[in-house]
């Protein structure tokens, strides 16, 4: 297989599949806030396919993004059913992650925490939703089931458990990074290095002093969101 493309418009993420689904969940979520009905109506279809893969929801074939967005000249079959599929499961995951929240953003890029980038990848996030230094057992459990994993569709399925919890406790993902760890995931060697990546975050995230909304959203938009909800001339 070739090797996944370089990444240019987020010098973080290391695959264009990466950065076509930071752009794509950037304008959809701008879209959502702001009550626009074309991204209202995409996202309630996407979230129909959260947990699922393609070639099982083929009425969203279309809605995700555009393949030449995130492939590449010279990709085999198999590269691009993987790119495919990365981008499914983080875009329908971020349908259902958003749903009910009009003012909170819910795909969240890098932010930094005393100058240093701080990921919202899926391991934080999972440390997020324990409110205190204690590790909630049954919390970790979640996020070691997810990671033991052994097919994309086991794992489409249990991250969309995660989601539904982070939907609830209004605790933001890095979409973009998520669909990098997807791609990842499916290539050789993958699987570890994803593991150790939300291992990293798990073990990384430190709960935030009581009304200190650092570690749960920021108001600031993104680029993509400001980009979305006014749309330069």
């Amino acid at each position: 297989m070739t090797q996944p493309p370089t990444n240019e418009s987020r010098t973080d993420l290391e695959t264009a599949v990466g950065a076509a689904v930071d752009r794509r969940v950037g304008s959809l979520q701008g879209g959502y806030i702001a009550d626009t009905s074309s991204a209202v109506s995409a996202l309630a279809q996407l979230r129909g396919g959260a947990g699922k893969l393609p070639h099982d929801t083929p009425e969203l074939w279309g809605l995700t993004c555009d393949i030449a967005d995130y492939t590449r000249p010279g990709w085999s079959e198999e590269d691009e059913k993987q790119a495919d599929t990365a981008v499914h499961i983080a875009l329908t995951l971020y349908a259902l992650h958003q749903q009910s929240h009009r003012e909170h953003r819910m795909h969240q890029r890098p932010s930094r925490n005393n100058g240093r980038p701080r990921n919202h990848d899926v391991g934080r996030a999972v440390r997020a939703l324990m409110s205190g230094p204690e590790i909630d057992e049954p919390l970790r459990q979640r996020l070691v089931q997810a990671g033991k994993a052994t097919s994309v569709a086991t794992l489409a399925f249990r991250l969309r458990g995660i989601v539904q919890l982070l939907r609830r406790d209004a605790i933001p993902l890095d979409y973009g990074l998520l669909a990098d760890h997807l791609f990842m995931w499916q290539r050789p060697g993958g699987r570890g290095r994803v593991r150790a990546a939300w291992g990293r975050g798990f073990t990384a995230h430190r709960p935030a002093p009581s009304g200190d909304p650092a570690d749960t959203d920021s108001d600031a938009e993104t680029e993509a969101d400001s980009e979305s909800a006014h749309p330069t001339k």
